[in-house]
């Protein structure tokens, strides 16, 4: 009988990464249990995309049948105006990968679709409404498991290795002393619904106007709103009332209603961060995703780089768990596969920070571009191809991570 006290790997947090570095590590016969503090995966404040590397991943995990079988919707390409001009800018059909689109689904389907993965193998526990509020160590300082309160208590669980998957406000990361490097943001994010004519024809076009920028996130019955607002700005706006944030909306998003915008409750504020640990990992810890390196929400990619690093997480490390000998240098290991990678889709971030949304969010005319938009969008229209280069980037992320073996089907 297994002791519910001990695991091989005490993985926290149940968003992508976490929920895929679990079962993958249980295809590998290695003893997980994932920890995830809510009773569900019911939020709305999570990233929509699922890229093509995904996409990918699951068909080489047998999942891939059942996913499509969610209502989603595809996103083939992003287009922005650009002098009163639609510009391709991302072109996933360029792409060679059997999946050559980024799927949008909203992500509690997506995570449901892995835990009834994962409850069809012997070594996958997940713990639901089970809160992580601390770290174990040994006698020699080795970080053992994770304490942990839940419907029956408190409660402590032994693992091998605990992997931090708990996102950008880790505890787990925290209690282990790891500080992150920040970098500025020009935006945060007010999320919210407005309803959706079902007869529509919809893409995901950021729409700006001076100070301002949205993304409808088209879901089933109503668009999740990202409207994009200059840092630090959200107490201002609120002091103006709601009614002259409702007739900015009308602005940005003529065919959808307001009515339904009744009190700022309705409007939740994303404080955004874009920052990366130096050092991923204590020994007998390692964070990944969020944890190890918060993305902005420009590009759409955090779900996928998270994903990525959870895969490369289960193939360098899924040996040494079932050999129960894993080391400070296994662990680095995997941050430094994952650090080329992080380190190029953040510098891509900020550039689009610096080039498109900090203007954008200063007051800047997209209808009058300067001359780094225009040259950048004569060149695509002349040259289309390069519009595949931040596919590849956001599609894929600079190094696609491949699935152990033991972990397909």
């Amino acid at each position: 009988m297994t002791d519910p006290g001990r695991t091989g790997c005490a993985v926290v947090g149940g968003g992508p990464a976490g929920m895929m570095l679990g079962l993958i590590l249980a295809r590998c016969g290695v003893e997980v249990t994932v920890l995830e503090k809510h009773a569900d995966f019911l939020r709305d404040f999570r990233g929509d995309t699922v890229h093509p590397s995904t996409l990918t991943l699951l068909d080489e995990l047998g999942l891939f049948e059942r996913f499509d079988a969610i209502p989603h919707s595809r996103l083939d390409r992003v287009e922005l105006p650009v002098g009163g001009q639609l510009v391709t800018t991302v072109d996933f059909g360029r792409l060679r990968q059997p999946h050559p689109y980024v799927a949008m689904v909203p992500q509690w389907d997506f995570l449901n679709l892995l835990a009834a993965a994962g409850a069809e193998e012997p070594n996958f526990t997940l713990r639901l409404s089970t809160a992580v509020t601390g770290l174990l160590r040994d006698d020699a300082g080795r970080i053992v498991g994770v304490r942990h309160t839940g419907p029956d208590g408190d409660g402590e669980l032994r693992a091998e290795l605990t992997v931090a998957a708990d996102g950008r406000s880790s505890i787990l990361r925290a209690a282990a002393g790891l500080v992150p490097t920040q970098w500025p943001v020009p935006f945060d994010v007010l999320w919210f619904r407005l309803p959706r004519d079902a007869a529509g024809d919809y893409s995901l076009l950021p729409r700006t106007m001076p100070g301002r920028a949205i993304i409808m996130i088209p879901r089933v019955g109503y668009f999740q709103i990202a409207y994009l607002i200059p840092k630090g700005s959200a107490d201002g706006l609120r002091a103006r009332g709601l009614d002259e944030f409702k007739r900015e909306l009308a602005v940005l998003a003529p065919e959808c209603s307001t009515d339904g915008l009744t009190d700022w409750a309705d409007v939740h504020l994303l404080n955004v961060e874009l920052n990366r640990l130096p050092r991923w990992h204590r020994d007998g810890l390692l964070c990944i995703g969020d944890a190890a390196h918060a993305m902005s929400p420009a590009g759409g990619v955090g779900v996928n780089v998270a994903i990525q690093d959870a895969v490369a997480a289960a193939r360098l490390l899924y040996r040494p768990l079932r050999e129960h000998r894993v080391t400070d240098a296994d662990l680095a290991a995997v941050q430094r596969r994952r650090t080329p990678a992080t380190v190029a889709t953040q510098l891509f971030q900020r550039v689009l920070h610096r080039v498109l949304l900090a203007p954008v969010l200063s007051g800047f005319d997209v209808s009058k571009p300067g001359p780094v938009i225009t040259v950048g969008a004569a060149l695509l229209r002349r040259v289309p191809a390069l519009s595949g280069l931040p596919a590849r980037l956001i599609g894929t992320g600079l190094r696609a991570e491949r699935l152990p073996d033991p972990a397909r089907r």
